[in-house]
């Protein structure tokens, strides 16, 4: 699709899709052991801390957006129809799931192995220039191990054309017994399900909403707490299912390109946004 058009290429749940996890690559310190999956998106297959895995693993089965936790990058959550304008143009983006656009492209390609080393691991990624996503770019990773702590560093960087961007880390945690969360506001869904404004009190759980948060996150789970925190504001927590508890810090709210809530980069301009996991 050219990077004026005005609507998006016909449906498909291609997100939906199974996704093979490929060579695994592991980083530790101690007692906290990390399998990334490179060819799988680029997300985290799995994390253990002291013999408990805390995501929920792959499966031949499972659609690749529903295991490990991967990257959203250049845009978080979905795009409305898959379209939006920017720079006074109109674009469309492949519908992936139902009637919208989700997650971005970096979950559903293979990223490039920078560095590998044994407590640190870098990725990196092309973006395409094509009818996944018009503007070109990068995508860099970086995983850190210190001690009972994993620090996700994302950065999206625009290319020769200036472009919108929203990021974060979408990470399915096998359900923990218990959530210490306490947003300060909630983005209403409307009859598509998708974030609208003005931002409103908080409902009462199960959700699939996004929140503004800036206080830490803990999960409770087999004598273990997790501690979630980012430079994000925006989370989508996700309690809905039985089986996982997904907690996505985002840099902006999903249609972010939409609601005008995105990161604006003019051509070679670069944004990072962090993730940190810390066991108590």
């Amino acid at each position: 699709m050219a990077p004026d058009a005005t609507g998006p290429t016909p449906p498909s749940d291609e997100a939906m899709a199974p996704m093979a996890p490929g060579p695994l690559l592991r980083i530790g310190q101690g007692e906290l052991e990390v399998a990334v999956a490179p060819a799988a998106g680029g997300r985290v297959a799995q994390i253990r801390c002291e013999g408990l895995d805390w995501l929920v693993g792959h499966s031949p089965d499972a659609p690749m957006i529903g295991w490990g936790s991967y990257p959203m990058v250049p845009w978080a959550g979905r795009i409305r129809h898959g379209r939006f304008g920017f720079g006074g143009q109109h674009h469309g983006l492949p519908i992936n799931l139902g009637a919208h656009a989700i997650h971005g492209v970096g979950f559903a390609l293979p990223w490039q192995v920078e560095v590998h080393g044994a407590s640190e691991l870098v990725l990196s990624l092309a973006l395409p220039q094509d009818e996944r996503w018009p503007f070109g770019g990068t995508a860099r990773q970086r995983f850190l191990v210190c001690e009972r702590r994993l620090r996700m560093e994302l950065t999206v960087t625009a290319g020769a054309r200036g472009m919108p961007a929203t990021v974060g880390w979408h990470p399915w945690f096998i359900k923990p017994e218990r959530l210490e969360f306490a947003p300060t506001g909630c983005y209403p869904r409307d009859e598509e399900g998708m974030a609208c404004l003005p931002v409103v009190e908080p409902p009462p759980g199960p959700w699939d909403d996004c929140f503004i948060n800036r206080r830490p996150v803990v999960l409770h789970r087999a004598g273990q707490r997790l501690q979630l925190s980012s430079d994000c504001d925006h989370w989508v927590v996700y309690d809905q299912p039985d089986h996982a508890t997904c907690v996505e810090p985002q840099s902006g709210p999903p249609d972010g390109f939409n609601l005008g809530l995105a990161q604006v980069l003019a051509p070679g301009e670069s944004f990072t946004a962090w993730y940190l996991l810390e066991w108590l």
